[in-house]
């Protein structure tokens, strides 16, 4: 926002934004290359009435505040109505500017009202652009402009408002306005060309550099200022200023592209009449004398005129033909550079139509501006990449002090590393030396442990023989058993023809289901004990497990192994004892149980399930009493011939003991 409350741009000013053409200059622009259309007329238009309107805003804001009052923004609505050719609206006028105790308005509330009642209605044409400036201009200079009051000045007060519309068409789109230097630069070399005259371009840097620039440019009073010094045009009479300032003025804001006095010669009486031209790049009039007083004719130039250069005949030279659709106008110039250049303006303009343009200096005006940005672009991108190379210099130089530090790192690194290689050598000869008598040793020890081995070998060879001599025994008893399964079958088909006598016995049956039940926690206290002589069976494996292991222990101490050995021995004696105990039970359980009474039960009732109980029983007792008798206790005198065999034999658990305890169950 600029001072006043203007925009900082006047497309924001409630306008479309402006698409900013980028074409090259003629004749400077690529060949094939896309070119964006150029911007609406009207928009540019409303761009250059708002910038004239800013200062007449800010001439009537006396205090600086932002606001005016509403009554000076009532005359001056009503001036620009005159000035711009819009039919007046009293009653919108009255009724936004009507008094009330809001007080002064500020260019926030005065933009609505401009844009809608008044350049919304703005036509491009209607109007005399120069009488508007005219406005604007009088009420700011009043403020603003203070020439040299002993009349010392270099221009004047018409010259100033010229180049005040100069600096308004170049000054850069925000506010406040300003030129930015190559602008300036730009204005004051096309004035010293009008003049014949070389701009000193040292001296007007020097100036720029000392003049306080705000916004990065320079205001229009500052312009002024630096033009009414006469710092640049020292020794120029005003006259010549006021000429090339006219001439600058008719060039870029009337966009004249050349004037000057050509031969015409007629379309109805072929006399050539000498005329006053005046191109601009949409038509081409030509006057009576330079005042422009009188027009005598005008040719209308589009995208379908073309120049051609005529043949010397009749008399003229340096001719040349104008070509429109419907007319071929023929002119000479007084020589051939004059003819040149008509030739080339005049192309000029009609390129400019095809390509859809209205002002030349518009279009030049927007290619310096992009390429001022362009040099800005290339210049921060030429410092960031020269901060970027700083930045990568002062990497490689801490990389190479890295380096450096690594390098010394490294050197001591390899000292130390041959340091410790030797010291580790020293230790590895140490250790060989060590092994070497390990070594022999550990084999003296192993020539006395293979001895040792042959030893425990042999009596292993013993303990595996004691143990096919109790699988053979538990064979016997195993056929044993069957055979008094057998008997017990027997002696069920005889029993089942006793059923009937069951009944007579059941307060016999009682005691007997009593004595069954006794029976039964006998035969699972018998199952405990074999769990238990199991596991010892068990332990005495892993007992010669460990004694095998023990055998390659002994390799590494003798000692041990006696110790081994030692312990070994009474774990057998251990299981002596165990089969000792073993056979006692054996011995308890083969004792009959005397059944009582029985009675036959005809009906074959509830009892009828504990006939083969009684069976087995009894058939238990007879095989008992056959043992008895032919063999007096052989399990006896086995257990001690294992004790006297030196305690060295494995016991397993007889399972026709465990049959014979656990049948009655069945």
């Amino acid at each position: 926002m600029g001072p006043g409350g203007f925009p900082g741009r006047p497309e924001q000013a409630a306008l479309p934004p402006r698409v900013p053409p980028a074409r090259a200059a003629p004749g400077t622009g690529s060949a094939g290359s896309a070119e964006p259309p150029p911007p609406p007329p009207a928009m540019d238009l409303r761009a250059e009435l708002l910038k004239s309107i800013w200062y007449a805003f800010t001439a009537l804001d006396v205090e600086k505040s932002g606001k005016v009052s509403k009554s000076q923004l009532k005359v001056l609505s009503h001036n620009l109505y005159t000035v711009l050719c819009i039919p007046h609206d009293p009653v919108a006028l009255e009724e936004h500017f009507r008094d009330d105790d809001d007080g002064p308005v500020s260019s926030q509330g005065y933009m609505p009202y401009l844009n809608k009642y008044i350049l919304d209605k703005v036509e491009e044409g209607a109007f005399v652009k120069e009488n508007f400036d005219e406005l604007c201009w009088t009420l700011t200079a009043k403020k603003n402009y203070k020439p040299d009051r002993n009349g010392n000045s270099v221009v004047s007060h018409q010259d100033a408002f010229k180049l005040w519309c100069l600096f308004n068409f170049l000054s850069e789109d925000k506010y406040p306005l300003v030129m930015v230097p190559d602008e300036v630069e730009y204005l004051l070399k096309k004035i010293c060309t009008a003049m014949n005259v070389e701009l000193n371009s040292c001296e007007l840097d020097d100036y720029l550099s000392q003049e306080p620039q705000g916004q990065g440019g320079l205001t229009v009073w500052q312009f002024l200022d630096m033009v009414n010094s006469g710092r640049f045009l020292r020794g120029i009479e005003q006259e010549a200023v006021s000429m090339a300032v006219e001439e600058v003025y008719q060039e870029v804001i009337e966009d004249v592209l050349k004037q000057g006095y050509l031969w015409k010669r007629g379309q109805l009486r072929r006399n050539w009449s000498e005329r006053w031209f005046m191109l601009k790049p949409s038509v081409l009039s030509y006057y009576m004398s330079e005042e422009r007083k009188e027009k005598k004719g005008s040719i209308a130039l589009d995208k379908h005129c073309c120049v051609e250069v005529l043949p010397d005949r009749d008399g003229k030279r340096c001719m040349f033909c104008v070509k429109t659709l419907s007319r071929t106008y023929e002119m000479s110039a007084s020589d051939t550079r004059q003819r040149q250049e008509w030739t080339l303006a005049i192309q000029m303009a009609i390129r400019l139509q095809a390509e859809g343009k209205k002002s030349l200096h518009k279009d030049l005006k927007q290619k310096r501006r992009e390429q001022r940005e362009q040099r800005e672009q290339r210049k921060a991108a030429k410092e960031e990449e020269t901060q970027r190379l700083k930045q990568l210099q002062e990497e490689k130089e801490r990389k190479l002090q890295e380096l450096e530090l690594l390098k010394e790192a490294q050197r001591q690194a390899e000292i130390l590393l041959q340091e410790e290689e030797q010291r580790r050598r020293q230790q590895h000869e140490e250790m060989q030396r060590t092994l070497e008598i390990q070594l022999r040793e550990a084999e003296q020890a192993r020539a006395s442990m293979q001895a040792e081995m042959v030893l425990k070998e042999a009596e292993a060879e013993r303990q595996r023989k004691r143990i096919l001599e109790l699988e053979d025994m538990q064979e016997r008893l195993q056929e044993a058993l069957q055979q008094e399964v057998k008997a017990r079958q027997d002696e069920e088909a005889v029993r089942y023809a006793q059923a009937r006598l069951l009944a007579e016995e059941e307060e016999k049956l009682k005691q007997l289901m009593k004595l069954k039940e006794e029976q039964e926690e006998y035969i699972i206290k018998t199952q405990r004990e074999k769990q238990v002589l199991k596991q010892e069976m068990e332990n005495k494996n892993k007992c010669l497990e460990e004694a095998q292991k023990q055998l390659e222990e002994v390799r590494v101490n003798r000692q041990r192994v006696d110790q081994d050995v030692m312990a070994a021995q009474r774990k057998l004696r251990q299981a002596s004892t165990n089969v000792k105990h073993w056979n006692v039970q054996m011995n308890r359980l083969m004792h009959p149980i005397g059944p009582g009474d029985k009675r036959t039960n005809v009906s074959g009732g509830v009892f009828a399930g504990y006939q083969p109980l009684l069976s087995r029983r009894d058939s238990s007792l007879k095989l008992k009493q056959r043992v008895e008798d032919k063999d007096s206790d052989p399990t006896r005198e086995n257990s001690k011939e294992n004790v006297s065999n030196g305690g060295n034999s494995s016991v397993l658990p007889s399972p026709d003991v465990d049959t014979m305890a656990t049948e009655p169950t069945n």
